[in-house]
């Protein structure tokens, strides 16, 4: 069964982001305000051998035939955390002909033992939940309370899916001929290529390894070159449980990313491409993969609508709202980017979610005061800046932030007055802007609430039933959040519809998208 507390921790640290003991906005001058990031010590990690500066393959810490490095920054200060080899294609094959070799026998395992050897990673990573944590917030710049929230929630996938390893079953489907039996068995697909992202560096690598290893694949991983470390040290606690050599391996690259992610989709041995990224990225890569017919999951970007009813619990619909908006600095594909609000309920709503945001406060992640980290770099801050310009430029009103604080940390801003000709309405701001839309109608919402490309997440709250059903089924997403603000878990299938992606990830339809059936007609009866 699942670990009870380690979910609640990951959901603690999303509904909570606002603090009681913070009374206003602390935000000084920027020189105080830098002086004061500079000035946080970076804890020190009680087991400094997770953190490896090294790629992992075929469980060895190797440099490959490069000797050209990348640095890896800290967010919050600039810093340099380390350098790591910056790969490319011919590190990337040779990852790939180790994964190869390793499938033969790691297929061929039985489901109780994929099962065990799981169950014991899950284990390490939570007895080291603080160490990791505090890699992840070093080169992320998430609190240091998400960052052990998102270790708790990445380990359940560990947990869950060494579940599902023994529960791959077969059918047996009623022949029309006597003579003949008709069965199906599911088999792994074979080596898996998997591109993460920066944003959860390491539930977005449980997610996917988790499923591909319970159904027998063997992986090539290139995680996001802002933050390769969390990916790194999840190596260094599975080669200590004794996961085979080969089957898990991680290609570390910034000036090559498009090198090794071409190699992982044209390569013929790769069978299957699971990617979490931009649609822009995702729409290249199975574009390419398309050459050798490779299965693909894609989750891909997202411009969540977030719907408050006049009929709504207007304070579960702020905590609800605040929760989907600024976990993680606003810096997820499922968070709410627009948020359309009942006429009747409108101004009540923007009031409470602005004081709200007014107590928060922006700083390192490793301050016990902070309640939001810096966005991963200066040009992710660009694009809050730019929307929050045109915002006001065509009209909006400015409730609360708004200030590009230097360096990456940017102010979470309330905006009101948004319309369909903003910049907002259209491209996943990605960052800490509330952009609050006014609406009449219930079909006029859901006709907005659709007028997107995207397809992967969606908001409402409202207390009417018959509403909750109509408009649930009405949204054109993969997920609907009703009177809830978070969505993610292990047990729910997470994925969107349109350009948003393919495929679906946790669940027990999780594992499905890294196996193949095969039907097996048995005659002579």
């Amino acid at each position: 069964m699942i670990n009870v507390v380690a979910r609640s921790t990951y959901l603690r640290a999303c509904l909570n982001p606002s603090r009681s003991f913070v009374k206003k906005s602390m935000l000084l001058n920027r020189a105080s305000f830098h002086s004061a990031i500079g000035a946080v010590a970076i804890p020190k990690l009680s087991d400094p051998s997770l953190l490896r500066h090294r790629a992992f393959v075929n469980n060895e810490w190797v440099s490959g035939n490069t000797s050209d490095v990348f640095a890896v920054h800290d967010p919050a200060t600039s810093k340099e955390i380390g350098l790591l080899p910056d790969m490319g294609t011919e590190e990337t094959r040779d990852a790939i002909q180790h994964a190869s070799k390793a499938f033969q026998e790691w297929s061929q395992t039985t489901g109780k033992t994929r099962h065990d050897l799981l169950k014991k990673w899950y284990d390490a990573v939570m007895e080291n939940q603080e160490d990791l944590a505090t890699i992840l917030t070093w080169e992320n710049g998430k609190t240091i309370g998400e960052a052990r929230g998102e270790i708790a929630y990445g380990a359940t996938f560990f947990e869950w899916f060494a579940e599902e390893a023994v529960r791959t079953y077969g059918t047996v489907i009623p022949s029309h001929m006597p003579s003949q039996r008709f069965v199906t068995i599911k088999q792994p697909v074979g080596v898996v290529g998997i591109v993460t992202p920066w944003n959860f560096p390491t539930a977005m690598i449980t997610r996917k390894v988790g499923a591909a290893l319970a159904a027998g694949c063997t992986v090539v991983i290139k995680p996001g070159a802002e933050t390769p470390y969390s990916a790194l040290a999840l190596c260094e606690l599975a080669q200590r449980v004794g996961i085979p050599a080969g089957v898990v391996n991680v290609v570390t690259t910034h000036k090559h990313v498009a090198d090794v992610g071409k190699e992982l989709c044209l390569n013929p041995t790769i069978k299957k491409i699971s990617f979490t990224g931009s649609t822009q990225v995702g729409k290249l890569l199975m574009s390419q993969a398309s050459s050798t017919m490779k299965k693909v999951s894609m989750e891909l970007g997202g411009n969540a609508a977030f719907i408050v009813f006049d009929d709504a619990d207007i304070d579960a619909a702020v905590e609800g709202a605040l929760a989907s908006k600024y976990r993680g600095t606003g810096q997820t594909c499922v968070c709410a980017n627009r948020i359309f609000v009942q006429k009747g309920v409108y101004d009540k709503f923007a009031h409470r979610l602005a004081e709200k945001v007014r107590e928060f406060k922006v700083g390192h992640g490793f301050s016990i005061e902070t309640t939001h980290g810096p966005m991963i770099n200066e040009k992710a801050t660009e694009k809050v800046k730019h929307h929050i310009e045109d915002a006001l430029s065509k009209g909006a009103k400015l409730l609360v932030g708004g200030k590009h604080l230097g360096g990456s940390f940017f102010e979470p801003t309330v905006l009101t007055g948004m319309t369909k000709d903003m910049a907002v309405s259209d491209e996943e701001t990605f960052g800490p802007i509330a952009a609050l839309y006014e609406f009449d109608t219930e079909e006029e919402v859901i006709q907005a609430a659709n007028d997107t490309p995207f397809g992967l997440a969606g908001y409402f709250f409202s207390r009417d039933i018959g509403r909750v059903w109509r408009v649930a089924e009405k949204l054109e997403t993969g997920m609907v959040g009703v009177n809830s603000g978070i969505i993610s878990n292990c047990y729910a299938p997470f994925g969107g519809v349109k350009e948003s992606g393919v495929g679906r990830e946790g669940s027990l339809h999780g594992i499905d998208d890294y196996m193949n059936i095969k039907y097996i007609n048995m005659g002579g009866i």
